[in-house]
C-alpha cells in the first residue's frame, strides 16, 4: 500500500513539471502511468527512473548553457555536461568548460547541482566567518564568493549549485571568468 502511494505520488510530481508537448520525459512518465495502471509496478519504477534520469541531463545541459563564451585572448572547449541521476552514489547534475589564452594558461569552470556534496560544503560557504577561513571573500554579481591563496573560486549559488573556478591562469583572470558566468540561468529564474 505505501508503495503505490509513493508511486502515485512520484506520477504526480513527475506530470506537474512535465512540458505540455510530448517529447522523451514526458514519454517516459506515461509509460510509467500506464504500467502502474496495469499493476506492473517494477515497470513503473523503470519508467519514472528513465523519466529522472532523462530529466537529470536536461538539468545538466542547463548548467552548461550557463558557462560563459571565451573572454577576449582565449579559447574555449565545448562545454560537457553530465547527469548521475538519483540513483547515483553522489547524484546530481554537473558541467565544465575548459578556457585557455596564447600563453598556455587556463582556466576550468566546473558547476554540480544537486548533489549531497554540496549540502555539506554548503554549510561552510555559507557562513562568512568559516568561509573566510578558507580564502578571500569576494563578490561575483549578487553572490559572495571564496578566492583562495592560488585564486581559485568557490561559489555557492542558490543553497544547491556549486561553482569552482580553477587552473593555472592568474587570480584576476579566474575572477573575472566567475564573473562571466550566467548567474540567472544557473538558477532558472
Amino acid at each position: 500500500m505505501r508503495r503505490s502511494m509513493l508511486l502515485t505520488a512520484a506520477l504526480g510530481a513527475m506530470l506537474a513539471v512535465a512540458p505540455a508537448r510530448a517529447d522523451e520525459v514526458s514519454d517516459a512518465i506515461a509509460e510509467a502511468q500506464r504500467a502502474y495502471a496495469a499493476g506492473r509496478i517494477p515497470a513503473a519504477q523503470t519508467a519514472l527512473q528513465e523519466a529522472l534520469q532523462l530529466l537529470a541531463q536536461r538539468a545538466a545541459e542547463g548548467l552548461a548553457g550557463a558557462l560563459p563564451a571565451a573572454l577576449p585572448g582565449w579559447t574555449a572547449e565545448e562545454p560537457q555536461s553530465t547527469a548521475a541521476g538519483v540513483a547515483g552514489l553522489f547524484g546530481g547534475s554537473t558541467a565544465s568548460r575548459r578556457y585557455a589564452n596564447a600563453q598556455g594558461q587556463s582556466v576550468e569552470i566546473q558547476v554540480m547541482s544537486d548533489n549531497p556534496m554540496i549540502a555539506q560544503l554548503g554549510a561552510v560557504l555559507a557562513n562568512p566567518m568559516l568561509a573566510g577561513a578558507m580564502g578571500r571573500l569576494v563578490r561575483v554579481g549578487e553572490q559572495r564568493a571564496i578566492q583562495a591563496n592560488d585564486g581559485n573560486i568557490q561559489m555557492l549559488v542558490d543553497n544547491r549549485i556549486l561553482v569552482q573556478v580553477q587552473g593555472d591562469a592568474p587570480a584576476e583572470a579566474k575572477l573575472a571568468y566567475a564573473r562571466a558566468i550566467n548567474i540567472a540561468r544557473l538558477t532558472g529564474r
